[in-house]
């Protein structure tokens, strides 16, 4: 098993948990096949089908919550209230299709919230053991490109789909490269240290709270904004029913044309 790195500060309860999530991960791929781990076994708290491997890391990720008393929302499980004012908000593998497939870039992203407002995030790189801590407010090692214009920008994006292709192309006509990664939270990581300029879901509103809220304490942290392309705040919320596009960006200027042009108002 890779060992994780805990940055020293890190609430104990989101550093148990990340290492419940790594090691349920590593477990996981030690013993069963790509096809097994693949397989869609449940459905989802969010809606959307459970594979075998997110069941198992979400279920020690519930295991470690309930072990140090704090409530958990996470997208295959939901919401459970261990009766605590600390709630985690856990993406216990972002980027699963990546994870089954021996892909080796996929995350355990999770984010303290205290009495709803997020105070810290970890991100954590599975297949590396790599971390990103940051705390609100706290200056992190790491700072972002400082790109403030689209022309020219290196960005990723989710795939694009039938009903936001338009939008999609928008972007990649402007961007000097594009890539599709296929894990929002260490995407996001890779804006926050300056490796590329930004981040985007280019209007599919495929991302649920769990898979920008850790972006959304890192980024700012290190320069940069992490927004929604309608406008809509990014906050936390147990409603697994909403949806965001998220933008995370190297700058709030750059954060700002990125989403008017998914909305088809960019220059």
């Amino acid at each position: 098993m890779t060992d994780i790195e805990i940055p020293e500060g890190t609430h104990p309860a989101l550093a148990a948990v990340a290492r419940a999530a790594a090691a349920a991960f590593h477990d996981a791929r030690a013993r069963y096949a790509r096809a097994e781990l693949a397989e869609k076994v449940a459905m989802g708290a969010d809606g959307t089908p459970t594979t075998r491997l997110d069941l198992l890391v979400d279920s020690a990720v519930a295991d470690a919550a309930a072990a140090a008393r704090v409530n958990l929302i996470t997208e295959e499980i939901g919401v459970v209230d261990n009766g605590s004012a600390v709630t985690l908000v856990v993406d216990p593998v972002d980027g699963t299709a990546n994870a089954v497939a021996e892909v080796p870039f996929s995350a355990f992203a999770g984010v303290v919230a205290i009495d709803g407002k997020a105070t810290e995030s970890l991100t954590t790189w599975l297949d590396t053991g790599r971390s990103w801590h940051a705390e609100t407010g706290e200056p992190v090692p790491w700072r972002t490109t400082g790109r403030r214009r689209l022309d020219g920008a290196a960005v990723s994006l989710l795939r694009p789909h039938r009903e936001n292709e338009e939008a999609w192309l928008r972007v990649v006509r402007r961007a000097s490269r594009v890539r599709i990664l296929s894990s929002s939270c260490l995407e996001a990581a890779l804006v926050a240290q300056g490796s590329t300029d930004a981040f985007a879901d280019a209007g599919s509103d495929t991302h649920r709270i769990m898979d920008i809220a850790a972006a959304a304490v890192l980024v700012p942290a290190a320069g940069g904004a992490v927004i929604d392309a309608f406008g809509r705040p990014v906050e936390i919320d147990p409603d697994l029913s909403r949806r965001w596009s998220g933008v995370v960006a190297a700058t709030p200027e750059l954060a700002d044309e990125l989403a008017a042009e998914i909305r088809g108002l960019g220059a």
